[in-house]
């Protein structure tokens, strides 16, 4: 059975991959938002 120490260790681990995760997700929308990035290809392109 997993003691206590390894089991705080692995949420820890866990829990800051998704605040990663959630970060950089929060940043992409934004940006998304601000119109930053785009979906299509625009003549700036030279296309």
């Amino acid at each position: 059975m997993a003691d206590s120490s390894g089991l705080k260790l692995v949420g820890l681990i866990f829990a800051s991959v998704m605040i990663a995760v959630m970060l950089t997700t929060t940043m992409v929308v934004k940006n998304y938002g601000d119109g930053v990035y785009t979906l299509e290809r625009t003549a700036a392109y030279g296309r």
